[in-house]
């Protein structure tokens, strides 16, 4: 049984089913009536499916309202979709734009301390706390990972060392110097982390004092975490969230099974490809609803991440729901001679493959009408051998065990320790040339 300490706010995380209920539908009703009168998008988005507030009676009649969709975001940029007047807003934070027009994000001072403590809340379910000190490794700045988790971990009380990305071989100085209890970052860099470590003669599994990390904006697979479990002696959170929604919301709580979200904040659908409601327990696409926000609720917004929802009580005691770990991306999703193939697919088996090193690049391509799917793996230092025969056997075993979880051949090219590029902020393993 959880005790006191493991809870942030013990009342509100433990709170009965039908009263979270009773908060979300008293918040949406809210929600929706504010945004028909002071939002033009909405109201003419809900005049165009036919909608008043006055419909929205129960959590049910949410299919009613009209999803929402990044692209909204991006033709009404700037500030077009905001529901609170420019003169509240404390804070702007937006995306780099690098797959279209960039989205850009106001927050009151509200939805700051909504962010701040949907973040205490998570990470004091981790055993973060008063003595821990925390590197913050996500990007400051525009980008919403760094400022979200330093906020977070400053509201639980502990101390924050504001890194930032780069210059790896410092935040390894001052893990050790400050004695550094906590790391929030990507967990591709976490293991580029580890990898120069290693190369300074240091191991973070022996010479820190290092004992967990909060690891997200990338997909990473179980296999990937039992990894950097074993050879760093720590625990490794899922932490989540998005730009549009507040940037890092939410982790895991000690018994890592499932994402925590908030329901007095946050009201969760998972629907299929046609926009229908999945059975609990099936994987579908997360659509989120704000329902504390100011400056830029939103409604039914069509996340785009591959989960399961889980509405049952956790072992911790908290009854809020659970989104089960993010299986994918819908437009990361490679489609390869009519397969549907997922990064996170081909991560969860080469990390089982001990001569397997933690880096990969996965390359679609085109040839002639043929569409083709290489898989770039490093071979860890111990396992590559300059005999031809060896190479091949390995490349063998890499494509066969990749071909029972793909139903698909692919080509496999096995390259050096340190010959992939490496990533300081969000790793691109997915290069699809057929677009280019």
């Amino acid at each position: 049984m959880a005790s006191m300490l493991d809870f942030w706010n013990s009342r509100i995380e433990r709170a009965p089913l039908e009263e979270l209920q009773e908060i979300q539908l008293r918040k949406l009703k809210s929600l929706v009536d504010n945004v028909y009168r002071n939002s033009a998008f909405y109201r003419q988005r809900f005049d165009e499916a036919g909608v008043k507030p006055e419909m929205i009676k129960s959590l049910d009649d949410i299919v009613k309202l009209p999803f929402t969709y990044k692209k909204d975001l991006r033709d009404n940029y700037p500030t077009k979709m905001f529901s609170a007047p420019l003169s509240q807003v404390v804070r702007y934070h937006a995306s780099s734009g690098t797959t279209g027009k960039p989205t850009v994000v106001g927050y009151t001072r509200g939805d700051i301390e909504c962010w701040s403590t949907s973040l205490a809340r998570a990470f004091t379910s981790c055993g973060l706390g008063h003595g821990d000190v925390m590197i913050v490794s996500y990007g400051y700045g525009l980008f919403t990972g760094g400022l979200g988790a330093h906020y977070g971990a400053e509201e639980v009380g502990a101390s924050v060392i504001p890194m930032g990305v780069g210059n790896t071989q410092r935040q390894i100085e001052l893990m050790q110097d400050l004695h550094a209890t906590a790391i929030a970052c990507t967990p591709s860099y976490l293991l580029h982390m580890n990898e120069t470590a290693k190369a300074m003669g240091i191991s973070i599994k022996k010479d820190t004092d290092l004992r967990m990390a909060f690891l997200g904006a990338e997909p990473w697979s179980l296999e990937t975490r039992a990894r950097i479990e074993k050879s760093m002696g720590i625990k490794a959170y899922d932490i989540y969230g998005t730009s549009e929604l507040s940037g890092p919301l939410f982790t895991e709580c000690k018994c890592q099974d499932g994402i925590h979200v908030w329901a007095d904040h946050f009201l969760l659908e998972v629907i299929d490809k046609n926009g229908d409601p999945v059975p609990e327990g099936k994987k579908g696409e997360l659509v989120v609803t704000t329902l504390s926000k100011e400056a830029l609720p939103l409604i039914r917004y069509r996340v785009g991440d591959t989960t399961i929802l889980n509405n049952q009580e956790c072992e911790c005691g908290r009854t809020h729901p659970r989104i089960m770990r993010i299986m994918g991306r819908t437009d990361d999703m490679l489609i390869i001679r009519g397969i549907n193939v997922f990064p996170s697919q081909i991560e969860s088996v080469l990390m089982t493959i001990p001569e397997v090193g933690e880096h990969f690049q996965i390359i679609a391509d085109r040839k002639g009408e043929l569409d083709e799917l290489t898989v770039r793996v490093e071979v860890t230092k111990t396992a590559f051998s300059d005999k031809l025969a060896d190479l091949m056997k390995l490349e063998q075993k890499v494509g066969y065990e990749l071909q029972k979880v793909l139903n698909l051949s692919t080509k496999i090219e096995l390259v050096e320790t340190g010959t992939l590029p490496r990533s300081q902020g969000k790793s691109q393993k997915v290069i699809d040339r057929r677009k280019i």
